[in-house]
């Protein structure tokens, strides 16, 4: 009889941490071969713009036009999650970004590419508020921190994929493969369907309606509207820093193109260790000053990363600042879900987050236009000082509730 009664705790347990396991990993992959699937583009600037007879400005448009149309998506799906519970969104965004991403590899012309893209931009918005919710409410609070920062590393690890795809595929079968690749994510919904519960924490809310949903995110428009000042300055942070790069170091440096590929994977390999790092210290710092370290960091290495007269010291600047600007973004699933109120988890992180890319769209375009006026080196450089510094004040004058019990609902 003993040995029965306490059999049922460890079996509990057990259960409990597969659920926290395949919650993670579902919602890491999913956010993987998004970015992968944004990413592609990144290296195939000049490639699409021969093959479209369009100018490069053209084809850096249609990364500001995915980046503009992900409010639409995180409102979409983020209504869903909280309506419907997390783990059926998530399946259906993984089926739509990964059907638009293959139709990208039929594109006939720019127009339809231009459509395609803007598109794809719903589907990207929908799934990190959704992923993340169902990871930071299955994690225990005391991991939060870490699997947050796990969490956020499947974007660079997507950025590194789609370099090593540019490196590999591209010259074997050309651009269109690339698109191809980018369809294999759907075979995760199969995965979450098989393998992902429903959110414990989403099961014991009170259930709302869309419009209340909506009511709960106009009731807590000061969190609101303090996320979206947040989240606009990351994205500012991380696309300022990663989109232009690899065209940067060919056309300022003229560094070979299989080369950028290597130092594209190389500073990933930063981003993914500054995230899961910087998250894990957040749980002893606080999230706000790991944030601002992580930030300060990126600053610090702002010479190297932009004006580095050798392969090898842009290459170190460029790992250092992807540790500073992801390891600032590994704490952002963990803080942003423990800010948002518990009826509109699902809705409000990822609403925020993505109305911050659609403020923060035209940075690409905003220091490829500088660059003439500039140069390419302080284009970037004078954008991301402003960006920090601002970045570091309002983090400061914020708030968080760091640890919060989200069972306690």
């Amino acid at each position: 009889m003993t040995s029965k009664l306490q059999s049922v705790p460890a079996d509990s347990a057990a259960s409990s941490k597969g659920r926290e396991k395949h919650a993670v990993i579902a919602s890491f992959l999913g956010w993987t071969l998004d970015a992968f699937d944004f990413f592609v583009v990144v290296f195939l600037v000049e490639t699409l713009a021969a093959r479209f007879a369009v100018s490069k400005a053209a084809i850096v448009l249609t990364l500001t036009a995915t980046l503009a149309m992900r409010p639409v998506g995180a409102l979409l799906f983020g209504l869903l999650a909280d309506r419907f519970g997390r783990r059926r969104p998530l399946m259906a965004n993984v089926i739509y970004f990964s059907l638009i991403e293959l139709a990208c590899g039929f594109a006939p012309n720019f127009s339809v590419f231009l459509l395609l893209r803007v598109l794809y931009g719903i589907g990207m918005g929908g799934q990190w508020g959704v992923g993340a919710s169902l990871a930071m409410e299955t994690a225990p609070p005391r991991w939060r921190g870490l699997l947050s920062g796990v969490l956020q590393s499947g974007y660079p690890i997507g950025y590194m994929l789609a370099a090593l795809a540019a490196r590999v595929l591209l010259p074997l079968w050309g651009w269109r493969s690339l698109f191809f690749a980018g369809a294999c994510p759907a075979l995760l919904a199969f995965y979450v369907w098989s393998k992902v519960p429903e959110s414990e924490a989403w099961r014991g809310l009170r259930r709302l309606n869309f419009s209340g949903i909506l009511r709960t995110v106009a009731e807590n428009w000061k969190t609101a509207g303090y996320l979206v000042v947040l989240m606009t300055l990351m994205n500012c942070l991380s696309h300022g820093t990663q989109d232009l790069y690899p065209d940067f170091l060919k056309s300022a440096h003229g560094i070979p193109a299989a080369t950028v590929t290597l130092v594209a994977m190389l500073y990933n390999v930063g981003a993914v260790l500054g995230g899961i790092s910087f998250g894990h210290f957040s749980e002893r710092l606080g999230r706000r000053r790991a944030m601002v370290a992580a930030m300060v960091l990126a600053l610090a290495v702002i010479p190297f990363w932009a004006f580095g007269a050798t392969l090898a010291s842009l290459a170190v600047g460029a790992f250092l600042m992807q540790v500073g600007v992801q390891g600032a973004w590994g704490i952002i699933p963990a803080h942003l879900n423990e800010l948002a109120p518990d009826a509109a988890r699902g809705l409000l992180p990822g609403l925020c987050y993505q109305i911050g890319i659609l403020i923060a769209s035209p940075a690409n375009s905003l220091e490829y236009a500088l660059r003439d006026r500039l140069g390419y080196g302080w284009a970037m450089a004078a954008f991301e000082i402003a960006v920090i510094a601002v970045g570091v004040l309002v983090i400061s004058l914020g708030q968080e509730r760091h640890g919060k019990d989200f069972m306690q609902a």
